[in-house]
């Protein structure tokens, strides 16, 4: 099913849930400092949070889903703790074992790709699993896919080697959540199907420039796609040129840098 985009609301108490009487009022607070994108599934919401760069948070039915999380606690004040982090790949901007040490719960679980399990501290070691191109698992209701993420221009390929990193694709309760990590437009994505919200970078020289990114956007055509990992992007001259290739599909301008 294709997902309806509803007007961004606050977070309200459900961070506060688990803490202590003596700090819900500034858990309350702080999660009032957060509005996130929902949308509707078969049975529940999916919740979108930029929080920066190539960090992200999403709410699914029964999950709580970091993204290459970076930035330390503080980046995530004010949100539900992590049941599940996926790090895409290696590079600082993706992969921060401070920060995943701050914020990683007795019962947190982590799916990497193979080079990060090898990078990452034992205590954490032990709460992960690596996941290869192709490879798929499941976190409860969640289906989670591993996509190859690489560069394809000849003198980018030494950022991103085919083979290495990951974009994953997230299916629950009839909807597709697509999630690209460092990549250029790649045969594997323009071949996805049936995608209702795209994570998409686009930044030279290590990922997309906008008409790679655009033209990926009108032959996979998802129903919502986010421009991320941009820093120095004319994104809105992205979205011009989706509306034009792909008006079906709605670009969502998020606040991902200060």
């Amino acid at each position: 099913m294709k997902l309806n985009r509803r007007t961004a609301v606050k977070l309200g108490v459900g961070a506060a849930a688990l803490v202590g009487m003596s700090g819900m009022m500034r858990a309350v607070a702080q999660a009032q400092e957060r509005t996130g994108d929902r949308y509707e599934t078969d049975n529940g919401e999916i919740v979108v949070y930029p929080i920066a760069h190539a960090s992200l948070v999403l709410t699914v039915p029964g999950l709580v889903i970091y993204a290459d999380p970076t930035g330390g606690a503080d980046a995530y004040r004010g949100l539900p703790p992590a049941d599940l982090i996926l790090i895409t790949h290696e590079h600082g901007d993706h992969f921060d074992p401070d920060t995943l040490k701050a914020i990683t719960g007795e019962q947190t679980k982590l799916i990497t790709n193979p080079a990060v399990l090898e990078k990452l501290p034992e205590e954490l070691k032990a709460k992960a699993s690596p996941l290869g191109n192709g490879d798929a698992t499941d976190v409860g209701n969640l289906k989670i896919e591993a996509i190859p993420a690489y560069n394809t221009t000849e003198d980018r390929k030494k950022f991103h080697p085919q083979g290495r990193d990951n974009g994953y694709v997230l299916s629950i309760d009839g909807s597709r959540v697509y999630i690209a990590g460092d990549t250029e437009d790649i045969p594997e994505m323009r071949a996805l199907k049936d995608i209702d919200i795209a994570f998409l970078p686009m930044n030279l020289p290590y990922t997309m420039d906008i008409d790679q990114a655009s033209s990926a956007v009108a032959e996979f055509r998802p129903a919502n796609v986010y421009p991320y990992h941009y820093q120095g992007a004319d994104v809105e001259a992205f979205a011009a040129k989706v509306k034009e290739a792909a008006p079906d599909t709605k670009v969502i301008l998020a606040k991902w840098y200060a």
